[in-house]
């Protein structure tokens, strides 16, 4: 079988798929909304693990170097990026690494800055947390290229604004952020003392017009005041090992995240998911490659039949595997457009509200997935639209 050909995942209980009756209220539909793939994780990964469970003990284990390691020369290699070991640590997951960056750098009622439309646990841990979210609506320009707005954000700041939340590259509208950007947040949060905790567990999945500038990779100043949140889950598809990792260069700051870490006792997870980790730095680089070009395939896919089918837009993303559809033009409200896609599309994705006010009108579709997979959900789609009259 080709590592690329759909895999039938119904008889595991994977949520993409369990969830179904849950939140679509039929599990009559293909799903296309989580962000994990319907893509064999990569062999290189499956064998490694094979051959560590010839040991006859799992039990507790430190995360080696070796796999820290491995990381370090991948973010070398593809990302110019240069971490240092001792600025590494083991997360379970990228929002769990939130929420503790959150309480570590900031105080109960304290201000988060985060950029919307955007990944909806952004929102939740700020809240969660008891801190006071401070919300920026990104602009969209009519190229579909959204912005955010630098003299906006700063008359936002006060003196209780401590962390800027980033999502780089951005989920859900698939935003590569330029460096002069970068440069211009960063700027700001020099200029007011804002730790920038950067989600960038996307960052491998940029197409080859684009390329994934690290924030704490730009300037010695913005690596000091930088959290950056790292992991192979979305690059491998290996969201169920659950391991990310930490990269803190300031030592002021890893003291703060290390307190509480302390707390919250994440551990070092587990053996199995150190050996994956490991093995897909070191030795997932090949199909990395092959990824990319069936991901860049299927992008394509959407774009050109956005471009027949003018009344859905899809701007093409530039990093990640995230379709952001604006549906606007079809007149519906989110709870229509929602059912639209439910009871006349047959597909379950997410609804743009999810992520913010400022996705009123969009849907999220998760294009890791078989070719004909992607083909039929147009088709279907396509087939949907010419039932309301659309050609």
């Amino acid at each position: 079988m080709d590592e690329f050909d759909r895999i039938d995942r119904s008889g595991s209980n994977a949520e993409k798929y369990v969830l179904r009756e849950k939140l679509f209220g039929t599990d009559r539909v293909q799903p296309m909304w989580v962000a994990d793939m319907d893509i064999a994780t990569p062999k290189c990964v499956l064998e490694a693990v094979f051959e560590r469970l010839k040991h006859p003990v799992i039990g507790y284990e430190i995360m080696s170097d070796r796999a820290y390691e491995a990381q370090i020369m991948w973010m070398h290699t593809h990302h110019a990026f240069e971490i240092q070991r001792e600025w590494l640590t083991f997360s379970p997951s990228v929002v769990a690494s939130i929420g503790c960056a959150i309480r570590a750098f900031s105080d109960v009622d304290d201000e988060v800055i985060v950029m919307s439309p955007v990944y909806p646990p952004f929102f939740s841990q700020v809240k969660e947390n008891n801190r006071r979210l401070i919300s920026h609506s990104l602009q969209l320009d009519n190229t579909g290229e959204y912005h955010f707005d630098i003299d906006v954000l700063r008359s936002k700041i006060t003196s209780k604004t401590k962390i800027l939340l980033l999502c780089s590259p951005h989920n859900p509208i698939g935003k590569v952020w330029r460096d002069d950007e970068l440069l211009s947040l960063g700027a700001l949060c020099l200029e007011y003392g804002i730790v920038i905790v950067s989600d960038e567990v996307h960052c491998d999945i940029v197409y080859e017009e684009h390329t994934h500038i690290p924030i704490a990779s730009l300037t010695n100043e913005l690596c000091e005041c930088s959290v950056t949140l790292l992991g192979t889950g979305k690059t491998f598809n290996m969201a169920g090992f659950s391991i990310s990792t930490v990269c803190i260069a300031s030592e002021a700051l890893r003291k703060k995240y290390k307190k509480e870490l302390d707390k919250v006792h994440f551990g070092e997870g587990s053996v199995l998911s150190h050996i994956a980790f490991e093995a897909a730095y070191r030795d997932g680089g090949t199909w990395y490659g092959k990824l990319m070009s069936h991901l860049h395939a299927n992008r394509d896919k959407i774009v050109q039949w956005s471009r027949r089918n003018t009344i859905i837009r899809v701007t093409p993303p530039q990093g990640t595997y995230l379709a952001w559809m604006d549906c606007r033009a079809l007149g519906l409200g989110d709870k229509e457009l929602r059912e639209f896609f439910i009871h006349e599309a047959g597909l379950g994705l997410s609804p743009g509200l999810s992520f913010g006010r400022e996705g009123s009108g969009f849907m999220r579709l998760n294009f890791a997935v078989a070719p004909y997979v992607l083909e039929d959900a147009l088709e279907k789609i396509s087939n949907a639209l010419r039932g309301r009259g659309y050609d």
